[in-house]
């Protein structure tokens, strides 16, 4: 059920992505003949009055359509209400309108975290580092050693840990890096304190690994904020929070792309993320729909091919010439845009896939 909450998160983000465009058009009296969410076969289709909305197979995305290039339409070439016969201005208000959907969308689902679920605050019951899952081999390192869901790492080879991230971190880089020798490790289970001696097992990287799920242990209590004026205004200050975060996510990617490409998520990876947090922590899936939105805006505003921002500097170069660019040169740029980000999504799809399967090795073994 965690992995259908995941993807229904994604789901509402591409409708509430796509309601943008097909709304800004419809409200100007734009025709529009089809609204998608995914692509590929149609699974599910209605033939409205002027338009067919459709779910298609792959729910990768959606598309909003319009008769302009559509052979089969009896609209005529010259009619006003086409989107292409429409001042550039009422046609970048609804190339835009998607992303300004995701944005006004996200702002509104952290408000809806501040101000009904609450703002999570984390106390220590004590120092140290959870172990929060096992690794379902039976023949897991961990289990061989005695190790149990819920127990407390305390130190590791004498280093004493405390209830950060960072600190998580460095017991995970001391199993990393010990692999095929013992690791000392001190544990509290309830209110008994346990030593016990562990060996990594080397993974074919090299790195050592002993099965086991880590989280710092905290205690989460929400607090929400009944005040609505109070949450509106948190709620911008987190919404400012995320956007910067973002922008220096990507400003690190384009200049220091060797070490943080391999941070770029595709959709399998999402899926298993908000999958993890529906199935840990529940009253994170607004602020976890709310980073995706965001997410969703920037990169669509990025002026690429295929995508929002690729469209809106067709326009622009339209204003700066004062007729656009030749159909033949537009849809050239659009059609390579749009195989190389597939190319992309495939390549995420492929890698994620491959780790995944990897991770569950004793899946194979069921078969064997």
């Amino acid at each position: 059920m965690s992995v259908l909450a995941a993807i229904a998160v994604l789901a509402v983000l591409i409708l509430v992505h796509e309601l943008g465009h097909f709304v800004a058009a419809r409200s100007q009296g734009i025709h529009v003949n089809r609204f998608s969410l995914g692509f590929g076969p149609i699974l599910w289709k209605y033939q409205g009055s002027q338009t067919e909305y459709a779910i298609r197979a792959f729910p990768l995305g959606g598309f909003v359509g319009f008769p302009d290039d559509d052979p089969d339409s009896d609209i005529p070439p010259n009619d006003p209400n086409l989107l292409r016969n429409r001042p550039i201005l009422d046609r970048a208000i609804v190339i835009s309108a998607g992303v300004i959907a995701n944005l006004i969308f996200a702002y509104f689902l952290l408000v809806a975290q501040i101000g009904f679920v609450g703002i999570p605050q984390t106390s220590p019951p004590q120092p140290g580092v959870l172990i929060q899952q096992l690794a379902p081999d039976v023949s897991s390192v961990a289990q061989k050693a005695g190790i149990q869901k819920g127990d407390v790492i305390l130190a590791a080879n004498q280093r004493e840990f405390g209830t950060s991230q960072q600190e998580l971190e460095a017991l995970r880089e001391i199993i990393k890096t010990n692999a095929g020798k013992p690791v000392k490790l001190e544990i509290a289970r309830g209110d008994q304190k346990l030593a016990l001696n562990i060996v990594p097992e080397a993974k074919s990287n090299g790195e050592g690994s002993i099965g086991i799920g880590l989280s710092p242990n905290v205690k989460v209590e929400r607090h929400a904020i009944t005040n609505p004026l109070k949450a509106l205004n948190m709620g911008a200050i987190e919404f400012q929070r995320i956007i910067t975060m973002t922008f220096k996510g990507f400003g690190q990617l384009i200049t220091n792309f060797g070490e943080t490409a391999g941070q770029v998520a595709g959709p399998i990876k999402i899926v298993q993320i908000g999958s993890s947090i529906a199935q840990n922590d529940t009253g994170s899936l607004f602020f976890f729909a709310a980073l995706i939105s965001i997410n969703l805006a920037i990169i669509n505003i990025l002026p690429l091919p295929a995508l929002d921002g690729g469209q809106l500097a067709f326009l622009l170069i339209e204003g700066v010439r004062g007729k656009p660019l030749p159909n033949r040169v537009q849809e050239g740029v659009m059609q390579t845009g749009l195989m190389l980000l597939l190319g992309l999504g495939i390549f995420l799809i492929v890698k994620e896939t491959t780790q995944l399967t990897s991770q569950l090795e004793w899946v194979q073994k069921l078969f064997q």
